[in-house]
């Protein structure tokens, strides 16, 4: 496997933003069970986040050194039982590996091939089993940043629908952050910013992630700047 260099910025910026997270983790927490894959971990900030959820093994793959280094030292650091971790990709899993729940968190739209991706991914998972993908939604959206930080594209609802495997059924399918949506446009046709600052941050979790946790609900989370995808493996 040739070696991977992870060239976004904004993972320790998004790590700052604990009520987009707690926000995330009401709404997944409920189909992570089992023996849990968690692909393109990162720092380990979403597994930090979510490891409380009814597991019995949790297995981290990263392909980045640095980031894997970083993961590490989250896990332990964290004292998160029953959590391993892999420094490389879905390619490095034995054939014989399988797992209840198949966690994509802001990972997809990093993967050139994303259809074959998802393919090797319900290969791995067991019957019932829940497949879990966040990502950024709207190609409308696609900015500087995007690129930026390694973004092949953004998701609507019949981009992923059209690479999910035909074994996968969908049982949950929805947008988050009407309000971030907003903020999303603004930068788009006006800021035009290729990162957003720290403050910029703050100020959306602490002030329009709330909203959007109400308004998601009124608007029948119809709208938003991420996308939610949770699908089961049909027996």
């Amino acid at each position: 496997m040739s070696k991977f260099i992870y060239i976004g910025t904004e993972l320790e910026l998004f790590a700052q933003a604990s009520n987009w997270k707690n926000y995330l983790r009401t709404l997944l927490i409920k189909y992570i069970k089992g023996d849990v894959l968690e692909v393109g971990a990162g720092m380990g900030s979403n597994t930090t986040l979510l490891c409380n959820s009814q597991y019995d093994k949790w297995l981290c793959l990263e392909p980045d050194s640095n980031l894997f280094y970083a993961l590490e030292q989250s896990i332990y650091s964290d004292g998160i039982t029953n959590c391993y971790c892999n420094n490389g990709t879905i390619d490095c899993l034995k054939q014989e590996q399988f797992f209840d729940s198949i966690l994509y968190i802001d990972v997809l739209e990093h993967i050139l091939n994303d259809k074959e991706e998802l393919l090797k991914a319900s290969q791995h998972l067991n019957n019932e089993g829940n497949l879990i993908i966040l990502s950024p939604a709207h190609q409308c959206l696609f900015t500087p940043f995007d690129k930026a930080i390694g973004h092949y594209r953004r998701y609507n609802k019949q981009m992923l629908d059209a690479i999910l495997p035909k074994d996968i059924e969908i049982i949950n399918f929805i947008y988050l952050d009407c309000v971030g949506l907003l903020a999303s446009l603004g930068n788009k046709l006006l800021l035009k910013q290729s990162q957003p600052t720290l403050k910029q941050i703050k100020v959306w979790d602490k002030f329009m992630v709330p909203i959007s946790r109400i308004l998601d609900i009124a608007v029948g989370y119809k709208l938003g700047k991420s996308i939610l995808l949770v699908g089961k493996k049909k027996l």
